[in-house]
């Protein structure tokens, strides 16, 4: 894909060349916004961090994660998680962090039909994912995705405004 200024946009799996960036673009990402669960350094995840987390998810048949690079520099990434528990089999958890400079040129659109189209693939039954109900761009994305919301986790964070938000619960379910 190519925007109007002619950039050019790669998604592909990650690679372990890629944990480096990963872990400087998760560091700017948890401190560009508050829709992230974590405030930039919480929960910090270094270079071989990632390497072992590209390792098990090359590994794992329902892991993926996937790195959009925008003219070979790295501005986003998504991931799927999982679950061992032959109960919980049938489904993965998602989420995406993209640079807030590359909002809007449908990065994440981009990143979430690939996304879709593997979980089909893999035949996931099930895609998990949590928002903060503030999120309007996000939650009307994945609605158009045909995610639902399944629930509300009420005064779930406490934002840096002192206040306390929601957290919507959402899933997109196969067509079986």
């Amino acid at each position: 894909m190519e925007d109007k200024n002619e950039r050019k946009l790669l998604i592909r799996e990650a690679e372990l060349k890629d944990a480096a960036a990963l872990a400087q673009l998760r560091l700017k990402t948890d401190g560009e916004t508050e829709y992230m669960d974590r405030e930039e350094g919480e929960g910090y995840l270094s270079s071989k961090d990632f390497e072992e987390l590209i390792e098990t998810d090359q590994k794992e048949t329902k892991n993926l994660c996937l790195v959009a690079y925008v003219d070979e520099e790295i501005v986003g990434y998504c991931r799927c998680e999982g679950n061992k528990l032959k109960r919980l089999s049938h489904q993965v958890t998602f989420g995406i962090a993209i640079l807030k400079d590359y909002w809007g040129l449908g990065i994440g659109r981009r990143m979430l039909e690939m996304v879709i189209t593997w979980s089909e693939e893999k035949k996931i039954h099930k895609i998990n994912l949590s928002v903060l109900a503030s999120n309007k761009r996000a939650i009307t994305l994945y609605q158009t995705y045909g995610f639902i919301i399944e629930g509300c986790l009420k005064d779930d964070k406490r934002l840096s405004d002192g206040e306390f938000y929601d957290t919507l619960l959402m899933a997109r379910l196969s067509n079986k």
